[in-house]
């Protein structure tokens, strides 16, 4: 059972005093109940809760760069990071724990989170170009579980307040209602929301067209939950319903009940007469009365009152779980906040949740944030924001809209043809999983000692043993984090682990670890044994140790076509970035194909000759030439400091061009930035001028 918050606690005391009935969710956290004896959906290899909350790996985030430095004035700079979702969601997590990830008043944990996971559906979609933009690879039982693991720990990160929004279309969307009820708790269900995702669906002879997306909106706790009230302009059928008009110039009005129904009389509400009247009032007698005075209550033909509610005085319609609304378009291929990148979601849906479930200063989080949509209006709307990805694509997508935001449109112009105006607030882009281990070696030793220690997953726990100083433990087991930069003449051989035992002996387990950089380890062994201890050594860059984690480690894997952009892969594990060896060609030539008038008739070429992944493992890993590279992305017009994205090319189409990237010669300012990335996102990064290209 969870443990109840302040807030809860003086909710629950107060309903008992006052005699009212407690809401329906306080039985899970008062009793001993789980609702998992009601019902779970049961699908293969489906893992219990604990063991994923237990057992899924957190890495260290290492910062790469801050975009305009500084802070929000609060202690909070807004995360861009790169890596595999859930062992993002376990760091977090863990920040969440420490005090480190707060909203603008101090609540612990994220207010707001909104999802746009792959859909799982094997059905192509169109994308740029009218390319496919996807095809989800994950499929059944291994989506569902995939999504489900991500559910539990966005549920341990949310705020006791706090709501989620999980974006699916209609093939997967009954089966994740199913888990959502599950990991979230059915009564904490809020709507399913409809949302008219084209004005034009393809016409099917064997099916009606598709025409919306749907989104599950879930709280947290319901007894906590809150939704700001959202407007929308009334359209013509809802101003018909003001029928009435006492021509006292106060202008058309409809009325509403001042008694509660049934379903709000069961909240303890009580009864008392007014003018006459018995019955379970909405509202104050003292309200009433007002009501009364300023000629606000209208009296029926039965004798019954309602309450006039005058057109002039209302603020727009209210908004339903149906939107359909020409306030939510679609995003139009034309439009100026189109970036290209398959399955972006327009600004005026998040603009609408964002508003609905969060406040200025709140924390919103996105783990699937592929274009940036959600970043985007979190940052216009002065929320605090965390985006995850495990794109490159993504990543360089995201940089490039948070840093031209200025020149976005501004969401709170009606007319939407004012410019945002504002540069974005700093935000800080990180590494997770895959690592710069230059950096690393560079940093002060007490940040080295820390993120070593994370790397391996270990308890940060200073301790002694024979006088010798340990960093922490790995389960019940001692660590020792091997200080490279204090003994620099120092190596790990077996001369070291010789003496290290003369001292330990007997007094430590059958376990000992030591984190050492690679090139200061002298032997090749996992590790050396010793009497009845086996000293492992656990080397920086290495990938992760098998017996440590008992599984196989999977690298996160970068697109090669368009259509692979959005496929779910699970990383296990971290890695380090290892540069590839590029060769190219670079000239002019002749443009091929049609020529543009008014354009130039000169392209510039590169020609990919080589292009090889070093990866480190000590089983070898062989590929043949080129066989990694997933894409080249250019930026025409690079300033020297911020790689600002103008286009990608991706393998598979770079394969039936004979590897040649082609972009008109005019297109190059003065100087260009290239950067080749392989399937495992490392990169390869060339700055060149046109007198590079020779002709």
């Amino acid at each position: 059972m969870r443990k109840l918050s302040e807030q809860e606690i003086e909710r629950i005391v107060n309903l008992l005093k006052e005699g009212k009935p407690l809401p329906e969710d306080y039985k899970t956290v008062l009793f001993d109940f789980d609702t998992k004896k009601e019902y779970e959906l049961i699908y293969a290899d489906k893992e219990r809760e604990e063991d994923i909350l237990a057992d899924t790996m957190a890495v260290p985030l290492q910062p790469v760069k801050t975009f305009r430095n500084g802070e929000d004035g609060n202690g909070w700079t807004n995360m861009l990071i790169f890596g595999d979702n859930l062992q993002v969601l376990k760091t977090l997590l863990q920040m969440k724990q420490e005090g480190k990830l707060k909203n603008a008043d101090g609540t612990p944990g994220v207010r707001l989170v909104y999802i746009d996971p792959p859909f799982a559906t094997r059905q192509e979609f169109r994308g740029s170009q009218d390319q496919k933009a996807y095809q989800d690879k994950l499929a059944g039982a291994r989506f569902l579980e995939f999504l489900r693991k991500r559910l539990v720990f966005l549920r341990e990160l949310m705020s006791e307040d706090g709501s989620i929004y999980v974006h699916l279309d209609q093939r997967k969307g009954h089966y994740v209602k199913a888990i959502l009820d599950e990991v979230m708790a059915e009564y904490n269900f809020k709507n399913q929301i409809i949302w008219k995702k084209t004005n034009s669906p393809k016409s099917q002879a064997v099916e009606f067209g598709n025409q919306h997306d749907i989104l599950f909106l879930y709280a947290k706790n319901t007894s906590l939950f809150k939704l700001n009230t959202i407007y929308r302009k009334p359209d013509e059928s809802y101003e018909e319903a003001f029928v009435h008009d006492d021509n006292d110039g106060k202008g058309p009005y409809q009325t509403v009940a001042l008694v509660a129904g049934r379903t709000q009389r069961t909240a303890g509400r009580k009864v008392f007469e007014f003018r006459g009247v018995s019955a379970p009032w909405l509202y104050s007698h003292e309200n009433l009365e007002r009501f009364w005075k300023e000629n606000k209550i209208y009296r029926t033909k039965t004798g019954g009152y309602r309450l006039k509610v005058y057109l002039k005085d209302i603020e727009g319609q209210i908004v339903s779980d149906l939107w359909i609304d020409k306030e939510v378009p679609p995003l139009q291929g034309q439009s100026s906040e189109v970036t290209g990148f398959p399955t972006q979601k327009p600004e005026a849906l998040l603009d609408r949740i964002i508003k609905a479930s969060s406040n200025p200063g709140d924390l919103v989080l996105d783990c699937f944030a592929g274009s940036g949509t959600t970043l985007a209006v979190a940052e216009k709307l002065g929320r605090r924001w965390i985006g995850v990805d495990c794109g490159k694509l993504a990543i360089y997508t995201m940089q490039k809209r948070l840093l031209n935001i200025a020149e976005s449109k501004d969401l709170q112009d009606p007319n939407k043809k004012k410019k945002y105006g504002k540069p974005c607030r700093p935000f800080t882009l990180y590494n997770a999983g895959l690592y710069d281990y230059k950096m690393i070696k560079e940093l002060p030793w007490e940040q080295y000692r820390e993120f070593a220690l994370k790397l391996f997953q270990c308890r940060d726990e200073r301790h002694e043993i024979s006088k010798i100083e340990l960093d922490g433990y790995l389960g019940a087991d001692s660590v020792m984090v091997f200080n490279y930069q204090k003994h620099k003449d120092t190596v790990l051989d077996k001369g070291f682990i010789d003496d290290l035992h003369r001292y330990l002996g007997d007094k430590i387990g059958s376990r000992f670890f030591i984190i050492a950089p690679a090139a200061s380890v002298q032997f090749l062994e996992d590790y050396i044994k010793k009497g009845k201890t086996r000293y492992y050594i656990l080397r920086i860059p290495y990938s992760i140790i098998e017996e440590i984690h008992n599984r196989g480690f999977t690298k996160i894997k970068q697109p090669v076509s368009e259509m692979d952009v959005n496929d779910t892969v699970e990383a296990v594990g971290f890695d380090f970035i290892q540069t590839p060896t590029v060769e190219c060609q670079y000239f002019i030539e002749d443009k091929k194909g049609q020529l543009e008038l008014g354009k130039s008739s000169k392209e510039c070429v590169i020609k990919i000759e080589k292009f090889e992944s070093r990866v480190i493992s000590r089983k070898p890993m062989e590929f043949a030439n080129l066989e990694t590279l997933s894409m080249v992305m250019l930026d025409y017009d690079f300033d020297g400091e911020v790689f600002d994205l103008d286009v990608v090319f991706y393998t598979e189409e770079l394969k039936k061009n004979g590897y040649e990237v082609r972009f008109a010669e005019d297109k190059v300012k003065d100087q260009i930035m290239i950067i080749y990335i392989d399937v495992f996102g490392n990169e390869k990064r060339e700055v060149k001028t046109l007198s590079d290209f020779s002709k």
